[in-house]
């Protein structure tokens, strides 16, 4: 087990090295797409994407890094797709919100919100058709539930028996608007989707193993029984909705609620449990995902901008 926890442990603490950087490197003004960073909710996609094989496929939203990386997505490529550059994920035409990675069965991040419900459903769909046993995974958050598509999506896949793994990451707001200003407060997300036929789990807390063990035992539930499933995780974001700093400022967020978040951090959790008199090992962790973020950054700076003729090719002409 402790073997497993230094496992997640390390890919949970390299999307958030990764991502402190991208959010410190922003000023540069060399990366010019709006970025939703996930720090503080890495733990949900590091823990569910453990229990995934290369072949099933995952879509997400604008917030798309942690499940991009934990998914096993190029690192190198996701930089480079940031700072606009030919050698990106999507060319340099696409930013931060349309990461994909095809080798790692990435299929697509959208960031109209609820569009990649349907999406991920389309391809559940696809993937019957052709015989093929292969889950989907769909990261969405609080907000999307709240799109008519939502349901829609829900009632297809619960009636053509299609595995699908549904998981909202509930941040709690919408950009700046709490849920409580959302939703009725007698609006329970779980009631809802077991009323559509599918079994629904809440967990009040994105503890690492926790959502790991979890949602283990319903991705083999799902892949047993070609049933889907949801999963409604708690989770908090640290920093703005979009963009690399902190806007606490705004005082949209109760000082408290932070503060209990933020001592609920589980990097900080799991590096004491982990490296309480092992600190030097800590320091090489942390020493090699950061020469792996140089270097990344290293190929997204070497990299050219698109060529002029890909973006006349998407011009309609009169």
């Amino acid at each position: 087990m402790k073997k497993n926890i230094l496992k997640l442990f390390k890919k949970m603490l390299r999307i958030r090295m990764i991502e402190e950087r991208i959010s410190s490197n922003y000023k540069l003004q060399m990366m010019r797409c709006p970025v939703h960073l996930s720090i503080g909710q890495e733990s949900i996609a590091v823990a569910i994407c453990e229990n995934l094989k290369d072949q099933d496929l995952l879509v997400t939203a604008h917030r798309s890094h942690a499940h991009y990386l934990g998914k096993g997505g190029n690192l190198k490529k996701m930089i480079a797709e940031l700072h606009g550059k030919e050698n990106g994920v999507a060319g340099g035409l696409g930013g931060s919100m349309h990461l994909l990675d095809l080798k790692k069965n990435i299929m697509a991040a959208v960031p109209i919100v609820g569009s990649t419900i349907a999406i991920g459903v389309g391809l559940a769909w696809a993937n019957k058709l052709q015989g093929k046993k292969d889950i989907t995974v769909i990261f969405f958050g609080d907000g999307a539930t709240e799109e008519g598509i939502f349901l829609e999506s829900l009632d297809f896949a619960s009636l053509h028996n299609l595995r699908i793994l549904f998981v909202c990451e509930d941040n709690k707001f919408s950009v700046n608007t709490p849920i409580n200003q959302r939703q009725n407060p007698k609006r329970n997300l779980c009631k809802l989707s077991e009323g559509i036929g599918i079994k629904s789990y809440k967990l009040k807390d994105h503890d690492l193993m926790k959502v790991f063990l979890k949602s283990k035992k319903i991705i083999n539930y799902i892949k047993n029984v070609s049933r889907p499933s949801l999963l409604d995780i708690d989770t908090y974001r640290y920093l703005e909705h979009c963009g690399p700093n902190s806007d606490d400022y705004l005082n949209y967020r109760n000082p408290k609620e932070v503060k209990k978040w933020k001592k609920n951090c589980q990097i900080e959790k799991y590096q004491n449990l982990l490296f309480k008199q092992k600190s030097t090992k800590l320091n090489d962790i942390k020493k090699s995902i950061n020469k792996e973020i140089d270097n990344a950054f290293k190929y997204a700076y070497a990299g050219k901008k698109p060529k002029k003729i890909i973006l006349e090719n998407l011009i309609i002409k009169k």
